[in-house]
């Protein structure tokens, strides 16, 4: 695949919270657009800066080959989704400057409010051929 054809969640593998945005994703990826990574492996250890890749505060996303972090990230990944998720895309109105604060609050806070794994997740059959290594 391509770089321009790439569209990769790069998570936290050990947070709870970002293993069950993954799991909502990839319920809802009917067209199979998306593939995820954890930012602990080593796909995200070639396509992800080591300063985000070390952090683990954002969720990243590469997508067609730009890199976008948290709110911005976030907002792009659902609209991936197609269908009436593309009406996610009304959340850019709001300014990152107030967006990104509250994605940080939250990745703040996420291991304290929603626990954190032992280990990263391993996926099902099923969804085998969506995480890379």
């Amino acid at each position: 695949m391509s770089a321009v054809n790439e569209h990769i969640v790069f998570f936290d593998g050990m947070c709870s919270l970002c293993n069950g945005f993954v799991d909502f994703l990839i319920k809802r990826d009917k067209q199979n657009r998306l593939q995820f990574a954890s930012l602990q492996g080593t796909t995200a250890h070639s396509k992800v800066p080591q300063e985000l890749r070390d952090r683990l505060k954002t969720i990243v996303f590469l997508d067609n080959g730009s890199l976008l972090s948290e709110s911005d990230a976030a907002i792009a990944i659902i609209i991936r989704l197609g269908g009436l998720w593309k009406s996610a895309a009304i959340l850019k109105i709001v300014p990152r400057f107030l967006r990104n604060p509250v994605y940080r609050l939250i990745a703040k806070n996420r291991y304290k409010w929603f626990g954190k794994r032992e280990t990263c997740r391993m996926p099902t059959l099923e969804e085998r051929l969506k995480i890379l290594p």
